[in-house]
């Protein structure tokens, strides 16, 4: 989205309200800037525009502008969990993962199988796991927890009140997804699972999680 794209939809009527804008995004910019890189979660305009006490018009055009000043260098603005962050280029990824990078575990197939199932069907119980799978799911469900890639949902009402389990921001970010709509049509092939990096974030002395695994026609982890 270039700046020139932003100024237009922000519906500026007169030459001097458009100049008022670009003086506000201009103002703010730094401070989007300095929060996004600080931050630990994606930040989106309401949020940014609530902190920088700053019309939301405006932060769209800082983060335009961040955007277009970043493109090609080793650290980008990503849109992503419906939100905006910084993190490391595609490009850089390789050379950031010898310096951070833990050894490289992976999520075993009955983990991603059920990661699929809670992804596609959340909020989701366990039993309602199961009886997809066919088989006890205690196991796995206590991984992706551990893993904070699902998290409880609250107890579904019905007799017994299970707990329901859903996806979280970081399962979003780590497979690069700005909603849930973004989700692919997989055919999980339990045998030939492949190993693929999380992306990292900028600004973090750690990385976000360890690498997963994702089916061998899935599609590729968002940098």
């Amino acid at each position: 989205m270039s700046t020139d794209t932003v100024i237009a939809e922000a519906l500026a009527e007169t030459a001097h309200e458009r100049e008022e804008l670009s003086a506000a995004a201009a103002r703010i910019e730094p401070l989007v800037e300095a929060l996004l890189f600080v931050a630990g979660e994606s930040l989106d305009q309401r949020r940014l525009a609530k902190l920088v006490n700053a019309d939301e018009k405006a932060v769209d055009l800082a983060l335009a502008t961040l955007a277009e000043r970043y493109d090609g260098r080793g650290i980008v603005l990503r849109n992503v969990a419906g939100g905006f962050r910084f993190g490391t280029a595609p490009s850089a990824r390789e050379v950031v993962e010898k310096y951070l990078l833990p050894p490289k575990t992976t999520l075993s197939a009955p983990a991603l199988e059920t990661l699929a199932i809670v992804a596609q069907m959340q909020p989701v119980t366990k039993g309602e796991i199961e009886s997809i799978r066919g088989v006890n799911s205690d196991s796995v469900v206590n991984t992706l927890l551990d893993r904070s890639l699902i998290c409880e949902a609250g107890r579904k009402e019905v007799v017994g009140r299970p707990m329901q389990y859903k996806t979280t921001p970081l399962f979003l970010e780590s497979f690069g997804l700005n909603s849930l709509e973004d989700l692919p049509d997989l055919e999980v092939e339990m045998e030939r699972p492949r190993e693929l990096a999380l992306p990292l974030i900028a600004g973090e002395t750690e990385p976000v999680d360890e690498t997963v695994s994702t089916p061998a026609e899935g599609g590729e982890v968002a940098q």
